[in-house]
């Protein structure tokens, strides 16, 4: 530990001051050289005050050994001038050397966007990237433009200066983002019919029947391919919040992808038909459809629902049982609502009562209505659709 002789320091100080203009010297032994020439002092000298070696005090001037904290205090007591002076031109002295020594990546802004921003390890865990480990950068980055289809990360659209290749309805996350194109390489791998509207209009003739049992969820996909729709079940991704989405690969070529975030017979029809009613109404062509968090409010026709968002409600609100309907229920029955009465009407509309039981807590926001009516679908669709999710890899190249 260095000791200072710091006896006779303050007539030292009083009688010399400090140098004029501080801003001219870049290194803190630079400041201690123009201090000691006003003195007339040597180093000798001042290794002498300061108690330590002549080679030592050489080779702080000469920038070879940093001014630390304590050497600040010393120099203070010494020269009146304050320690922060010192430790700031070391600091401003260091951080100059370290710009010419440290190597220039330019990458490394984009690196810190694209991995702070997009789920990468997720994105690795489900097999969307051809990588074993976030720690594997370059393999991620290669991995990370075949996924985008570009060819070189500034290109990658999550970036704030690419260009935007997927124009989106609304706000869209990057988690979202990966999400959209992450169905859309499933639905590029998929056959299907040719696209028709009179098809769709048909093929939600078949589907309404089918809402009579969980079980026959596992017809949807061929009926939707069968009229040209790419249908994709893709789990969602981190706190992305997707429920549901529309897009056409081009403008014969409709593409409906679902989360089933909501595991529920109630809302798999509801996101379903809502879908459709994009597809029917050729939204998505010029800008995604992407839909989140579609319960509750969001799931309303008020006018303060965009008319595409309000139109596919309005639609996904009637399939099966209208809202009128349901709104008569209410009225006979209200405010107490009895199981036997549930399922007696659901068996007069011929729909599954989770179906009625859904629209029945939308409609009253009594969310504790009927829940145990709520059943799974999930496992039945998994049996015929194109599944990416939940331990399950789409069988298409990465």
């Amino acid at each position: 530990m260095r000791k200072f002789l710091l006896r006779t320091v303050p007539v030292f100080a009083i009688s010399y001051g400090m140098p004029q203009d501080v801003a001219a010297y870049r290194t803190p032994g630079q400041l201690i050289q123009a201090l000691l020439d006003e003195r007339g002092w040597t180093q000798r000298l001042l290794a002498v005050i300061l108690a330590i070696s002549e080679p030592t005090v050489s080779k702080i001037i000469s920038g070879q050994t940093a001014v630390d904290a304590e050497l600040a205090v010393g120099l203070e007591s010494i020269f009146g001038v304050d320690a922060d002076v010192f430790l700031s031109l070391q600091k401003s002295y260091d951080l100059a050397k370290a710009r010419i020594v440290t190597p220039s990546d330019p990458n490394r802004a984009k690196r810190a966007m694209l991995f702070g921003d997009l789920p990468v390890p997720e994105m690795i865990k489900r097999k969307w990237l051809d990588a074993d480990d976030v720690r594997e950068v370059s393999k991620v980055e290669a991995a990370l433009t075949r996924f985008f289809g570009v060819s070189k990360l500034d290109d990658i659209e999550v970036l704030p200066h690419a260009a935007k290749k997927t124009q989106v309805i609304g706000d869209v996350t990057p988690s979202q983002l990966a999400w959209i194109y992450r169905v859309k390489q499933i639905a590029d791998e998929m056959m299907v019919a040719k696209f028709s509207e009179f098809g769709v209009r048909s093929a939600l003739k078949k589907l309404e029947p089918l809402m009579i049992a969980p079980e026959h969820v596992r017809r949807v996909p061929r009926i939707l391919a069968e009229c040209g729709i790419r249908f994709v079940v893709c789990e969602t991704i981190s706190s992305a919040k997707v429920d549901g989405v529309c897009f056409w690969l081009n403008e014969k070529s409709p593409v409906i992808g679902m989360t089933l975030r909501y595991d529920r017979i109630d809302n798999f029809w509801f996101v379903l038909r809502h879908e459709m009613e994009h597809v029917l109404r050729l939204h998505g062509q010029d800008a995604v459809m992407l839909d989140t968090e579609l319960e509750g409010e969001r799931a309303d026709t008020g006018a303060n629902i965009a008319k595409e968002e309000r139109q596919a409600n309005e639609a996904a609100a009637n399939f099966g049982v209208s809202r009128q309907m349901i709104q008569r229920f209410i009225e006979r029955k209200s405010p107490l609502f009895r199981e036997i009465d549930l399922l007696g009407f659901s068996k007069t509309v011929q729909v599954h009562p989770g179906i009625v039981a859904g629209r029945l807590q939308h409609a009253t926001r009594r969310y504790e209505l009927f829940r145990n009516y709520l059943v799974k679908v999930r496992s039945k669709i998994s049996q015929t659709a194109m599944i990416d999710g939940w331990g399950e890899v789409a069988p298409v190249e990465i």
